[in-house]
């Protein structure tokens, strides 16, 4: 199950990321819930995620592309000392006492244009930080990373705005920047050939749209993926409504429903960590769909913290399975040439749907209430899950028969 650690590389990109993705898992909980101190509205909580994200759906494929050109590293560690940057203006706004919801919104829009190469990049370097065989196991493993990060950063965030504010928070954030950017520099990694090519980016990246979404598996993986990062953004948008107006709880209610989704996504992880075969991703791709759909329409019906926290698990775990499921078959199925265009238009797919989640969680919400948009949402990931099963057989084959031309073991 640790298999990956044995590479350098890998443990110094996995120790950087582990300080780092803590410290964004506490800033977007801290922001969530200034949003919602600042304005006491659904729409602004969910205006403000538009922000932050719909910078990265716009210009990520673009950001892909250039991925493939430039060199992985570099642009990496640009993007790091960028995002320190950026928090560090968040921070001296929080704390000297001056932040307004527009200085929330500007920042949140150069964030999301900072993550739109940082994000493809990432995802397409990491691969080169470990052997192919062992990627699956690579994968997983940050996987379950991030869902540490995401189960213990809230939780320390919620003890944090309560005690002393969201400054703080997003101090420790900045400083957090610091550790992944060591571990970048430390990183001895043999320079990659950059791709010339005769096309233009633009051309490429209409290539890349007609390959994705011409072959199956690949189509399904994103159109699933952007489904369930599409509701999922249901939850992470309202989080503060559930937690205060129908739980009757503070920043650290909010806090603990946020590390129960990181508590189910970590145990996603290490369950996805020791599968060693290939197939059967398809399976756990529809099953993972249809588990977060039924948790969260217990959790939007609940009004018991401790049923509330458990059904938020459980969804973690069914959003993980998706979500690590398809990334490896993704990463596995493209060839190095196109994988940052490839996992560009992925993090579109996925990480693009979070900002028109959270716009149209909070105009629904407005209209028909937070739990009925929770519900509408969950029972759209049940239907995508029935409608994916259908394709079971063909997407298997299809996955198969990529894998035994490029020499790569199904199991």
């Amino acid at each position: 199950m640790l298999r990956a650690f044995s590479y350098r590389n890998f443990r110094l990109y996995y120790t950087g990321q582990a300080i780092s993705l803590i410290g964004t898992s506490m800033t977007q909980v801290s922001t969530s819930w200034l949003v919602y101190h600042l304005t006491n509205s659904a729409w602004m909580l969910g205006l403000v995620g538009f922000a932050s994200q719909i910078p990265s759906f716009v210009l990520i494929p673009l950001g892909g592309v250039f991925a493939d050109r430039w060199n992985r590293h570099r642009v990496l560690l640009i993007a790091q000392i960028l995002g320190m940057l950026q928090s560090v203006a968040l921070t001296w706004l929080a704390l000297s006492g001056t932040i307004n919801i527009w200085h929330i919104t500007l920042l949140s829009l150069l964030q999301g244009v900072i993550n739109a190469f940082e994000i493809p990049t990432r995802q397409a370097f990491l691969p080169e930080t470990i052997a192919k065989e062992n990627l699956g196991n690579a994968l997983a493993l940050y996987s379950s990373l991030v869902s540490v990060s995401v189960m213990l950063g809230p939780a320390i965030a919620g003890v944090l705005i309560a005690l002393v504010g969201a400054g703080i928070c997003f101090l420790l954030d900045s400083m957090s920047y610091i550790a992944v950017i060591v571990a970048l520099v430390m990183m001895q990694i043999v320079p990659k050939q950059t791709i010339s090519s005769g096309h233009k980016p633009l051309e490429k990246l209409k290539a890349s749209f007609s390959y994705a979404f011409g072959f199956l598996p690949l189509r399904s993986i994103l159109i699933g993926s952007a489904l369930v990062c599409w509701v999922w953004a249901f939850y992470m948008a309202l989080g503060p409504i559930f937690a205060k107006e129908i739980l009757h709880g503070g920043p650290n209610t909010f806090g603990f429903l946020m590390t129960a989704s990181g508590l189910g996504t970590l145990i996603g992880g290490i369950y996805l960590t020791g599968r060693k075969s290939m197939l059967g991703l398809e399976k756990i791709l529809a099953f993972g769909t249809a588990l977060m759909g039924v948790s969260l329409i217990i959790f939007a019906l609940s009004h018991i913290l401790w049923l509330s926290l458990l059904s938020l698990v459980v969804a973690g775990f069914g959003f993980i399975l998706q979500i690590i499921s398809g990334r490896t078959v993704l990463q596995l199925v493209v060839t190095d040439e196109n994988r940052g265009q490839i996992t560009g238009l992925y993090v579109m797919a996925s990480t693009g749907a979070i900002p028109i989640g959270s716009l149209v969680a909070g105009a629904l919400a407005t209209n028909i209430g937070a739990v009925n948009t929770v519900i509408l949402g969950a029972s759209l990931c049940i239907f995508g899950a029935l409608v994916f099963m259908q394709q079971f057989s063909t997407f298997n084959h299809l996955v198969r028969c990529n894998l035994d031309a490029r020499g790569i073991q199904t199991q």
